[in-house]
């Protein structure tokens, strides 16, 4: 297995900053994965990730467990992207569990390995979402000021986190949006937002970061509906509100996993149509390290080849 001393593939982006890419005017299309808990689950997830590498997207970010949990697996596998393939990568950093000292550590693993992407998160307290939250002793409380030690620390291209709906903790979604520009504000670059599924969600969170003063790139997160219980279950944690509708037409068809996967795509492909014609910079899509879905995504929005793929 490779973990970044590996010859770089032709055409690899290794060490270009998504800064620069973003800055370049085009849009952004981008994939997260999350890190398997066993080598068959890491073999999959590069089965997939070779399956989305031919629509060439801006970048693909790998996020830690919860709590941090999956660190080194997490490097390990940015570390294969950025030599393995020709894909940007970016890798997740949370503050959570973590004395500077170690978010030290793992900001040198991936400057040693060329990742030059870093998208910087408070991250969930180990408890869980609704959790207290405690920061490390020897930690950061703030993800802003893990913007500033990243940028203390190498010229690193950092992402923050961004809510459409507002973070569970905040008291009000205009404090939501001030604290999105403080990061801005701190050297982050751009933003990925939660998952939501409302295009107006979206472009209110725009509106508010702009009037104060936030005007970095805020990517628009997507996520496929390909399991009903999940998704909810999903939503439940983060605080995006589920359609009524969309669950209804969903528990309908809750005995055919393959016409619920439909209805997620059609209406995954609308929302992201309504996103693109009003001008959001590009789509990031949480691919639950499966590629069916983004891929007939893509085909329907006239974004990349057409293929025929049997995994969910």
């Amino acid at each position: 297995m490779t973990t970044g001393s590996g010859p770089r593939p032709a055409g690899s982006t290794l060490g270009a900053t998504l800064r620069d890419l973003l800055a370049s005017g085009g849009r952004s299309y981008s994939f997260e994965f999350f890190p398997p808990k066993t080598d068959e689950g890491e073999r999959t997830l590069f089965e997939t990730i070779r399956q989305l590498e031919p629509l060439a997207p801006t970048f693909v970010s790998v996020t830690y467990g919860a709590g941090g949990s999956t660190r080194d697996r997490t490097v390990r596998i940015v570390e294969r992207i950025a030599t393995e393939t020709t894909l940007t990568a970016v890798g997740h950093l949370t503050c959570v569990s973590s004395s500077r000292a170690d978010l030290r550590s793992v900001i040198g693993s991936f400057a040693g390995a060329g990742i030059r992407n870093v998208l910087a998160l408070r991250g969930d307290p180990p408890g869980g979402p609704g959790a207290p939250w405690e920061s490390h002793p020897e930690g950061l409380e703030h993800a802003d000021e893990l913007v500033r030690l990243l940028r203390e620390l190498g010229d690193f291209c950092v992402g923050v986190a961004a809510f459409p709906e507002g973070h569970p903790e905040s008291p009000d979604l205009d404090s939501d949006a001030k604290y999105l520009a403080l990061k801005a504000a701190a050297g982050a670059d751009f933003a990925v937002t939660q998952f939501f599924f409302d295009a107006d969600d979206y472009f209110r969170l725009v509106d508010r970061a702009g009037a104060h003063g936030c005007t970095i790139p805020i990517l628009p997160g997507i996520m496929p509906v390909t399991n009903l219980s999940q998704i909810q279950r999903f939503a439940e944690l983060s605080g995006a509100a589920f359609p009524a509708a969309l669950a209804e037409r969903l528990q309908a068809v809750a005995d055919d996993p393959a016409e619920v996967r439909r209805i997620g795509v059609e209406f995954a492909t609308e929302l992201c149509s309504k996103l693109l014609d009003g001008g959001a910079p590009g789509l990031h899509f949480y691919t639950l390290n499966r590629s069916t879905s983004t891929l007939q995504i893509y085909q329907a929005l006239g974004l990349g080849p057409a293929r025929t793929d049997t995994t969910s």
